[in-house]
């Protein structure tokens, strides 16, 4: 992550491209690896979504910037609704953590898809970046992302809810 940020705050497009799919394939074989040989550890699933998180992030917040990005930026709009939904889901997980005992969070499949598709803009974007081409279809995969992840996140909120209202499981 540190290399991506790095390359993004020097304008390399290029290479930041290439550590974003790297770091992606390298989530996916770790993952992967994990659930085949049963090597799951506590500090591990937590570790693993923050550090996913953090990328996630920090690559919507930079690709915002007009001066790092001068072909194609991201949205405020798109840059907002995708960390504040991070951010709800990760006070959630706290919340109900600390409250209720709960220390494991099922994803959920709108979840899981508007994760695939927030990948996917950042993909396009850093690429038609470095194609210094700006489609105009990506307002539309703006669009698409912005709704995918406003439903994610109050899909959560929806689930997340009721266990609030429940006893205690400590």
């Amino acid at each position: 992550m540190p290399f991506f940020i790095y390359y993004l705050l020097a304008t390399n497009t290029q290479r930041a491209f290439y550590v974003f799919l790297l770091a992606g394939l390298t989530d996916i074989l770790d993952g992967t690896a994990a659930r085949l040989f049963h090597q799951r550890s506590k500090l591990g699933s937590m570790l693993d979504p923050a550090a996913d998180k953090l990328l996630m992030a920090s690559a919507f917040v930079l690709l915002g910037i007009p001066s790092l990005n001068k072909q194609n930026t991201l949205p405020l709009w798109l840059i907002i609704t995708v960390v504040s939904r991070d951010l709800v889901i990760a006070f959630g997980a706290l919340l109900l953590n600390r409250l209720k005992g709960v220390h494991h969070f099922q994803p959920s499949i709108l979840g899981k898809t508007s994760t695939v598709v927030q990948v996917g803009v950042i993909t396009v974007v850093l690429f038609f970046n470095i194609l210094e081409q700006s489609p105009p279809y990506l307002i539309w995969l703006y669009w698409g992302t912005f709704f995918l992840t406003l439903a994610s996140g109050i899909n959560y909120v929806f689930r997340w809810l009721p266990s609030l209202w429940e006893k205690k499981t400590r």
